[in-house]
């Protein structure tokens, strides 16, 4: 019997993975630059985490999460989305009791949705994501969209814009949500099933609706930036000069809702139309979630945060591979001795290598230096072993050397650090 991985999953294999692992480097380095932190939560947590923090008439909770009961009995969820997990954590780790009032988390990982697969969009996905927690302020607001602009800067992306909107506080969700109500009551029989639940629970959601995106009333529902509180409009108002006094392009698309119930006051998306990922498409977004917090049991604290689908950031990357630093190629048993000396020396000091392994001549081992894309081939047969040198080989100018063996590291690193220069 045969055995596949099941559908929605995929493997990430050699030749593949190098590339996460440059993805996520990149992403280290600016959350340190940010100086924020990783986090790391459990995989799967209690379902009602989610059913109170994402909320129950959301998609991702009615019809997309991985449940099931453990042997306790217990409702168990592999983890959709990353935000609720750092709140949790957040609260029962007490996080709120710090010296640092604002908390600054990543988390990057593997999240679950059962959705039908189709390209870059799988059931088994990961996630980066940001959180900051403690501090309500537009400033921090900006310092996350600038740091979800960083990200994409980075990884070269063209044709960016970053698309904002306001939600406003309680006082201006409760008037849109009235007025929302009033604007769809008399096109209720004409929505689908989804809208029609989500008419008395979340009006907000008919907005987000991919079955009824088309319909008519959809382009004269009430915006959400007409119903602003006072203090909902200065806050946006100081959102939008900060991202000018930065230089930061951005629109103010009132048709930006975002699709989890925890949003209020700033949402925002980054949206691409670089040839890489097609035109307009949602490379990621977030936004203020003052509420949700405290809605799992700790004490009010206001959150704003972003996430990116790393699957979709990996499209930008460039394909080009880093490649070895040194491919190593022993002529007979007594060179093969030498030659795992030669290598555990270099990989000591730094330096990516690879060795044939099985004594092939040197043709067969200059073809692996070459789909290794390594920088030296180091080749040692009898006569090198018995003089105690070896002959350095520059993949890229093609000029090779004679090393005496106390010198091979010297002659790389100087070779490295600008000593020889190439074309």
């Amino acid at each position: 019997m045969g055995y596949s991985a099941p559908r929605g999953t995929v493997d990430i294999l050699p030749g593949q993975s190098e590339k996460w692992i440059k993805l996520e480097q990149l992403l280290r380095t600016i959350a340190a630059n940010y100086n924020v932190k990783e986090m790391r939560t459990p995989i799967f947590e209690h379902a009602e985490l989610f059913n109170r923090a994402v909320g129950d008439t959301s998609d991702v909770v009615s019809k997309e999460m991985y449940t099931f009961q453990d042997k306790k009995g217990r409702y168990i969820s592999l983890r959709p989305e990353g935000t609720a997990g750092i709140a949790r954590a957040y609260v029962e780790n007490k996080m709120y009791g710090l010296p640092e009032k604002l908390q600054k988390v990543y988390y990057m990982g593997p999240m679950f949705r059962y959705e039908r697969p189709q390209n870059g969009r799988q059931r088994q996905f990961h996630q980066f994501g940001v959180e900051m927690l403690g501090v309500e302020s537009p400033y921090v607001d900006v310092e996350c969209m600038l740091m979800a602009v960083t990200v994409v800067e980075a990884l070269g992306l063209q044709n960016v814009t970053l698309h904002i909107n306001s939600l406003g506080d309680d006082e201006s969700r409760d008037a849109y949500r009235e007025a929302l109500k009033n604007h769809f009551r008399g096109h209720l029989d004409e929505l689908c099933g989804d809208c029609k639940a989500r008419f008395e629970k979340n009006p907000l959601r008919i907005l987000d609706c991919k079955v009824d995106a088309k319909h008519p009333a959809m382009k004269t529902a009430p915006k959400t930036i007409d119903y602003l509180s006072e203090s909902a409009k200065e806050h946006f108002n100081k959102v939008c000069s900060l991202l000018d006094d930065l230089e930061i392009d951005y629109v103010i698309d009132t048709n930006l809702v975002r699709g989890l119930d925890y949003y209020s006051h700033t949402v925002f998306e980054i949206i691409s139309d670089d040839p890489k990922l097609g035109a307009g498409a949602t490379v990621g977004g977030g936004g203020r979630y003052n509420g949700l917090i405290e809605e799992i049991g700790g004490p009010a604290t206001p959150g704003v945060g972003f996430a990116f689908g790393m699957e979709r950031l990996l499209l930008a990357l460039d394909d080009e591979e880093d490649g070895l630093d040194c491919y190593i190629m022993p002529l007979g048993e007594e060179a093969k001795d030498l030659a795992m000396q030669i290598i555990a020396m270099l990989r000591a000091n730094g330096f990516t290598c690879e060795m044939d392994h099985v004594s092939r001549g040197l043709k067969g081992q200059f073809k692996s230096a070459d789909r290794f894309n390594a920088h030296f081939s180091i080749i040692l047969g009898e006569e090198e072993v018995k003089n105690e040198v070896v002959n350095i080989k520059c993949n890229h100018d093609k000029e090779q050397e004679v090393v005496p063996l106390e010198n091979i590291l010297a002659h790389i690193e100087n070779h490295l650090n600008g000593g020889h220069e190439h074309e």
